[in-house]
């Protein structure tokens, strides 16, 4: 992060396809880094940023699920479009604030 990004929510989660992690908002980008756990000492580790998706490049939220909720992002990537579904723990939290994120970023 640099100097004029600022964290504005994070969380401990799972994405459908690409496993454990941390999804972070900032007031650039969405974020998810790749986690790896310890069990026996309790550690865990950032092992890679898995996304990274400029506020501007983000099309759609949304969340979906009846019993297992999932916020979901599709934006723009290096690999072109693609869909992202992210097992948070408050799917409305996350997506007002990405919302509201993003008309931030637009108005600057």
């Amino acid at each position: 992060m640099d100097e004029s990004e600022k964290r504005l929510k994070q969380e401990d989660c799972s994405e459908d396809s690409l496993g454990a992690g941390i999804l972070t908002l900032t007031n650039k980008r969405v974020a998810f880094d790749k986690t790896r756990g310890r069990i026996a000492d309790f550690t865990k580790r950032i092992e890679e940023t898995i996304m990274d998706v400029p506020l501007g490049d983000v099309q759609k939220v949304w969340k979906e699920g009846l019993f297992i909720k999932k916020i979901c992002i599709t934006g723009k990537t290096a690999d072109g479009e693609k869909t992202f579904k992210f097992g948070v723990f408050s799917t409305g939290g996350w997506e007002k604030d990405i919302k509201k994120a993003i008309e931030q970023a637009k108005s600057q």
